[in-house]
């Protein structure tokens, strides 16, 4: 029996080929400079977590609520303790505490102290290193804190939208807009729509499950699929209409006039192809109803070409 698959079909496979691919490479790296750096270390060397909070009784003291803390019990005292992360500490006692002995997250490069973080959680976070933040040597650090932690189940430094604001200053203003995304309010976070750890869309955008734009997952009823598409909902997505974050218009529009915003494409131009409205009813030269009093299925329409509610 043979089986006939379309371009588009055989284009999707290739492409989630390559993404298994690369995320398999980039898991295997990771761990593989992680299991080099083991190999390098004698057990000896590690004194336990009870030597530890000797010292750093602050640090000890609110770890027993923390993830890692609670992964190593999970794993029998084997997972995650002082020095997984810090390194053997045998050289760093017997020298009277001398820094240049452990390893210190929080002094290290970026590049290093993603590294010691992406030795454990690389399956999760696989993407990282060709994430923006990533790219940008924005280290795990730079967002999290193991030790100082206001968000304890995610070691965030401070909660959504804080702590995405004090490097995204330019998106902030965005969300105290006349209508917006109830970021501020609480209602959705900054990660609902983007991964921070990184993507394969610009932005670090999420896709939906049909891997289409992130908004459907709220906006289901513009998902589709139609029997009809309106292109620029395919080709160029939601933002050709609407402002992600907040604006001045209702719905987030980017133009106060709706008509205003159809007619940026659908108007008599040697640059756009789409359908120019015409007769008495599209006369723009008088005060007529908005063009969604009669196209009202603007995101795409299984009964009429023209995105009628009804066919014609």
């Amino acid at each position: 029996m043979r089986y006939w698959f379309s371009s588009a079909a055989i284009a999707a496979l290739i492409f989630l080929g390559g993404v298994a691919t690369a995320q398999k490479s980039g898991v295997s790296r990771i761990h593989a400079a992680a299991n080099a750096q083991t190999s390098k270390v004698n057990p000896g060397d590690f004194v336990g977590a009870d030597v530890c909070a000797s010292c750093h009784e602050a640090e000890a003291k609110g770890f027993g609520s923390n993830p890692h803390s609670r992964l190593a019990l999970e794993h029998g005292n084997a997972g995650v303790t002082c020095e997984s992360c810090h390194g053997p500490g045998k050289a760093h006692v017997e020298n009277g505490g001398d820094v240049t002995k452990i390893f210190n997250p929080a002094k290290a490069s970026a590049k290093e102290a993603d590294e010691k973080c992406l030795g454990c959680h690389a399956g999760q976070h696989a993407n990282f290193e060709r994430s923006a933040h990533g790219e940008a040597n924005v280290s795990c650090l730079g967002c999290h804190s193991v030790h100082g932690a206001t968000d304890k189940e995610h070691l965030l430094k401070a909660a959504q939208p804080t702590l995405c604001y004090q490097c995204h200053t330019d998106v902030q203003p965005q969300f105290s807009m006349p209508f917006h995304h109830k970021v501020n309010e609480g209602l959705i976070t900054c990660s609902d729509c983007h991964d921070p750890h990184g993507t394969f869309n610009s932005r670090n955008l999420k896709s939906a499950s049909q891997q289409d734009a992130v908004c459907v997952k709220c906006h289901s009823e513009t998902a589709g699929p139609f029997v009809y598409e309106h292109a620029p909902v395919k080709t160029e997505g939601c933002v050709s209409c609407h402002f992600p974050h907040g604006g001045p218009n209702p719905r987030l529009l980017t133009r106060a006039n709706v008509n205003t915003l159809c007619l940026q494409c659908h108007s008599p131009s040697m640059n756009f192809t789409a359908f120019t409205p015409a007769g008495p009813a599209h006369n723009q030269a008088a005060q007529y109803q908005s063009c969604l009093i009669c196209h009202t299925s603007i995101h795409g329409s299984n009964t009429s070409a023209v995105f009628f509610n009804s066919p014609e």
